[in-house]
């Protein structure tokens, strides 16, 4: 039988689908789409956008496919279906029904990053765990939603020290001239931010994925090769895998039963929700350092790149609500909290905003570490020009201003402290 296409929303006449294509004019040759991302398809794409969205210079296009295409017979949880072909398993799932969020919710699978590095998506397909949004329809593959009992995976890369750390590192350690912590950045975002400093990680899916344990050895092997006690986690978006997370600071704990041993959470806090976190300290997590990206909701979206504003929204009112719980359950006998705050001009026209964000967060504790990063000309914000240290030290001046006692600021000459 031949469909005649749409997006992955009901399947029938009104479906439409796409494909993605290099602009060799637009092309610079970066490797991105050959090295970074693994196609799933070579042969034919199946429209996933991997490619799409990790591509630096944006010189990947899409057009949509109205080529007839045939159906394919799968199994799903031992059912019968028939979807169109040259999809990928998540559309299709889509077609018969199932559905999908950007943020956790009940009866829904939870597919954020859409770029196969997470496996926040993951089923398993013929046994083996697969991301449903990287992976192609194929003729009998047998699909199993349930992987409760699936060890989980997830692309986790760059197991290496660090002299400054992150967002949740205290600011009396950040010297710049001793190591003080080793970290591990996961894969797949479920933000897109034009000035994404770790792009190439963040859109990576052609690294084998990782077990939590085999992380956990990794982290702590580096550990020790540095003599450090903190272990660190980032990003990507650490907390989009949420099984897979927990799992992995359970056995950094277990590898690391000293009394000195700091687990360490740097993440955008936007899915980090109040019972996250319980579970998350309770496996041992010591240090967190949640990255609110905006006070409002128009500077949010332009920091993130998510233009669906109801979603970004919901994930700015998260993100701050962690901020929140954190400070009143946690902080700071249980757990070190420290916030990051982004700061470029093109971001604040307006330094009023910066000032009224810094009260938001005087309103929640005045005394709690404040660390504004000074976003670069990064990804696809080349266009952007980096702060210069007098700008932080105003940046800095503002916070200070409102009442804020410990505001550290990101220059190109290190961090400068309280």
């Amino acid at each position: 039988m031949l469909l005649n296409n749409m997006e992955g929303l009901t399947h029938g006449d009104s479906m439409k689908f796409y494909i993605y294509k290099r602009d060799m004019k637009l092309c610079r040759n970066c490797g991105v789409c050959s090295y970074i991302v693994r196609c799933p398809s070579p042969d034919r794409c199946i429209g996933c956008k991997s490619c799409y969205l990790a591509c630096p210079y944006e010189c990947i296009v899409r057009i949509e496919d109205i080529s007839p295409r045939d159906e394919a017979k799968i199994y799903v949880d031992g059912e019968q279906y028939f979807v169109p072909k040259y999809v990928t398993l998540k559309q299709a799932l889509e077609t018969i029904g199932f559905k999908f969020s950007k943020f956790p919710e009940p009866n829904t699978i939870f597919a954020p990053c859409e770029t196969g590095g997470c496996y926040t998506c993951a089923v398993l397909v013929n046994g083996k765990l697969t991301p449903l949004c990287h992976y192609p329809v194929l003729d009998d593959i047998k699909i199993e939603t349930n992987v409760e009992k699936a060890v989980p995976l997830r692309i986790v890369e760059s197991f290496i020290p660090h002299t400054v750390g992150g967002v949740g590192t205290p600011w009396w350690l950040k010297s710049g001239y001793s190591y003080i912590e080793v970290a591990c950045f996961a894969a797949g975002c479920n933000l897109r931010c034009p000035t994404c400093q770790n792009f190439t990680i963040t859109y990576n899916s052609a690294s084998r994925p990782l077990t939590p344990h085999e992380a956990a050895k990794k982290l702590t092997k580096v550990r020790r090769i540095y003599g450090v006690d903190r272990m660190a986690i980032s990003g990507g978006e650490p907390t989009l895998n949420r099984r897979w997370l927990v799992e992995f600071f359970r056995e950094l704990k277990r590898l690391n039963p000293d009394k000195k041993t700091r687990l360490h959470l740097d993440t955008n806090a936007t899915i980090l929700t109040r019972d996250y976190i319980d579970e998350l300290i309770e496996v041992g997590v010591t240090d967190i350092g949640p990255d609110l990206k905006a006070l409002t909701l128009e500077t949010f979206q332009k920091v993130t790149g998510i233009m669906d504003k109801e979603l970004a929204r919901r994930y700015l009112e998260t993100a701050w609500d962690a901020v929140r719980y954190l400070v009143n359950e946690y902080y700071p006998e249980k757990v070190f909290v420290g916030i990051g705050i982004p700061y470029n001009k093109a971001f604040y026209p307006d330094l009023d905003e910066l000032a009224r964000f810094g009260e938001e967060i005087y309103k929640i504790d005045s005394e709690i570490q404040v660390c504004v990063l000074d976003y670069r000309p990064e990804f696809r914000a080349r266009y952007l020009r980096r702060p210069s240290v007098d700008e932080m030290l105003r940046v800095k001046k503002i916070l200070e201003d409102v009442g804020l006692k410990t505001v550290i600021v990101q220059t190109p000459f290190g961090h400068i402290g309280p």
